[in-house]
């Protein structure tokens, strides 16, 4: 569309048959698919459009609205409550991640603030309370669990028991698995269940599966009280959106994604963000909730006002790269920025933990300088270059490419000068803080109507940068 010269039904139905076909490359029902190129063509009447609107952007909110749609069971999701004890069961096949899928939850919502703990009570499987214990003390979380006891029940019972007395708010439970769902399997669940009362029952599922999520999703559901589901295996298999879709199809929340191994990589499911990183759109609440995590209050005060007064140092830089490896996965990141912010350009090419090495080498770089050079950047002349490579041990072409990277925000930042954030409810004056933007930044931003709705969000919650 974006080189068409005339938006007509032609055009609409060349890229209603791409999206057709990458759905179905990714395992998406082929029901599912008819269906939402119907949605799209029925909100799409090119003759009702008002005339001056911008039809390209209309025609990208109505697709984003309706794999929205595609996505969204529209159900209430599950959330912990502060001031009491939140006891989560989880349930899957043996196989689908399970173990591991606990201490990444318990590591999630540590890094928020509450005190989790685990539970093990999988003895069907042979080495299951051993992986949960490594993953556990190599994320620094209390857990409980015996090689002797084979009772499940009463592991949990004693297990829930001992963390609720010691004041923890979070505690997660993993029980077994099978190959196969299996009667046994079903009462075993029911019978911890019933000792434990959970807040909320988890199944974990393996999302590379596809379509036949759909299936194991609803025989759990007949048999347990299913408050969340949790795909696994999300990492790049185009399956993916086959188990999205098919699993929304029933009903079940999604509340996280797994997307590899580390601890890190759990993402909290939000149909509407997932879309619009999907899309390549960004996610400007996401990467405000993860700013508000890891960047103190004041660090982020001090840098608007930097901002305002027209000032971004090397040390300003070296502040935001800190702030960057806090808020774990490089590529989830990214992927919450509008398609290009110059950061991106920063990293072009350097994914996943490539790109956390190109930061670290930097800073490296960085930690190399003085206090003069750090401040005031002007004075990195060639012989202060070559000693600062030196020092770091790092290359004078990485420090030149440095210093680049870094005009580059600087003139970025040099025109955030005179700019104030206007008040929740105030109107916005785009043509004027259209003017201060690069044209290219502008453009992926989504235009002026994109860069509307990013200031009116900075209005709400203070400019975050």
């Amino acid at each position: 569309m974006r080189n068409a010269t005339v938006i007509d039904e032609a055009v609409i139905d060349e890229m209603l048959k791409e999206i057709c076909n990458a759905l179905l490359a990714s395992d998406v029902n082929i029901k599912t698919v008819v269906t939402l190129r119907t949605n799209i063509k029925k909100s799409l009447n090119l003759d009702e459009m008002a005339v001056g609107i911008d039809k390209r952007r209309a025609i990208k909110t109505i697709v984003h609205q309706e794999l929205v749609k595609l996505l969204d069971p529209g159900v209430p999701v599950w959330k912990p409550q502060k001031g009491k004890t939140n006891v989560v069961m989880f349930v899957g096949l043996q196989g689908s991640g399970k173990t591991t899928t606990v201490t990444k939850m318990a590591a999630y919502y540590k890094r928020k603030g509450w005190r989790p703990a685990l539970v093990c009570c999988d003895t069907f499987r042979a080495g299951a309370f051993d992986q949960l214990a490594q993953n556990a003390t190599r994320a620094k979380i209390p857990f409980y669990g015996s090689h002797s006891e084979r009772d499940p029940v009463a592991l949990a019972q004693t297990g829930v028991e001992k963390f609720k007395e010691a004041g923890y708010d979070i505690i997660i439970v993993d029980t077994s698995g099978r190959h196969k769902q299996e009667a046994s399997l079903f009462e075993e669940m029911e019978q911890v269940a019933q000792i434990i009362k959970p807040n909320l029952i988890v199944f974990v599922m393996d999302g590379s599966i596809g379509q036949a999520a759909v299936d194991q999703a609803q025989a759990f559901k007949e048999k347990v009280d299913i408050g969340a589901v949790i795909l696994t295996k999300l990492d790049g298999h185009a399956k993916g959106g086959g188990a999205l879709s098919a699993v929304a199809a029933t009903q079940s929340p999604i509340i996280f994604i797994g997307t590899g191994e580390d601890f890190h990589d759990l993402q909290e499911f939000e149909p509407k963000s997932f879309v619009s990183r999907l899309l390549g759109m960004g996610d400007i609440d996401g990467i405000n909730n993860l700013l508000k995590e890891v960047v103190p209050k004041e660090s982020q005060t001090k840098l608007t006002k930097r901002l305002q007064e027209g000032k971004f140092s090397l040390r300003d830089m070296k502040e935001q790269f800190q702030s960057m490896l806090k808020m774990g996965p490089l590529d989830q990141v990214l992927g919450m920025l509008p398609m290009d912010t110059g950061l991106g350009q920063l990293l072009k090419g350097a994914k996943g933990d490539a790109g956390h090495q190109k930061i670290k080498a930097y800073m490296t770089i960085m930690d190399s300088m003085n206090d003069e050079e750090l401040d005031v950047p002007k004075t990195l002349n060639p012989s202060r270059i070559n000693r600062v490579a030196r020092g770091s041990g790092r290359s004078v072409k990485e420090v030149n490419e440095l210093l680049i990277q870094y005009k580059q925000f600087e003139k970025v930042a040099a025109r955030f000068k005179h700019f104030r954030p206007p008040r929740a409810g105030a109107n916005v004056n785009v043509n004027q803080i259209q003017n201060m933007m690069p044209p290219q930044l502008l453009k992926q931003m989504g235009g002026a109507s994109g860069l509307t709705s990013l200031i009116r969000q900075m209005g709400k919650e203070g400019m975050k940068m």
